[in-house]
């Protein structure tokens, strides 16, 4: 009974029918099929692509992060260094300077741009105030946002200014440092390097000075 029993465990493919081996055939070669076929399927130019889509997903999800952060609004002002217009009208012509530098000193850090309609009609009330203050230990700073060279040059003697201008190339300050969230924006820092005031859009000329005065105290 036993060299029954094996004899018939040894030969169990003969009892199969034929359509049933068919099948058991195809699944043994679809077992046997080598991993490395489905990522043969993927075209040098799709894995590219999955890259480029991957890097711009990181790009979103970083600019978000940023503006999530939320304008710098108090606290301490962040530091920057920027190289000063070379326009003879304007103070410290030429020069590289950072906030940290300009520490002791009241510093109003203004953004700005030719383009920008409130831009036009604050800067005659930021030159009045910078002429009044500036041998009081106060430095007013205009920032310019993404105008070619000639269009800051234009508006700044257009306008009479004389206070230190820079461009904030690449916008790294606006965005980065202060993340702004649009212009004008300005920020009034204290002898000790914090913000006291964040204006969005312009203030008045009573709210600056009444800052200024506020900052000069502290």
């Amino acid at each position: 009974m036993a060299e029954e029993q094996t004899h018939q465990s040894d030969a169990p493919q003969a009892e199969l029918p034929e359509w049933l081996r068919g099948l058991e055939q195809k699944l043994e070669n679809k077992g046997e099929q080598p991993a490395g076929q489905v990522q043969q399927r993927i075209s040098p130019l799709g894995a590219i692509a999955i890259l480029l889509v991957g890097g711009l997903l990181l790009m979103i999800g970083y600019t978000l992060i940023q503006r999530n952060k939320g304008t710098v609004s108090d606290g301490p002002a962040p530091n920057f260094t920027v190289t000063m217009y070379d326009f003879d009208q304007l103070a410290m012509p030429g020069e590289k300077v950072s906030l940290k530098d300009m520490r002791g000193n009241v510093v109003i850090v203004n953004f700005w741009a030719s383009y920008c309609i409130p831009c036009r009609d604050e800067a005659p009330m930021f030159e009045t105030v910078w002429r009044e203050y500036q041998d009081q230990g106060v430095i007013m700073l205009g920032l310019n946002i993404n105008d070619p060279l000639t269009n800051a040059e234009d508006y700044l003697k257009e306008f009479g200014i004389t206070y230190p201008n820079a461009p904030d190339l690449g916008g790294k300050i606006s965005n980065d440092e202060y993340r702004i969230t649009g212009i004008p924006e300005t920020f009034v820092i204290d002898p000790k390097g914090d913000i006291v005031r964040h204006f969005i859009s312009t203030p008045s000329e009573r709210d600056l000075r009444s800052e200024i005065e506020r900052a000069l105290e502290s």
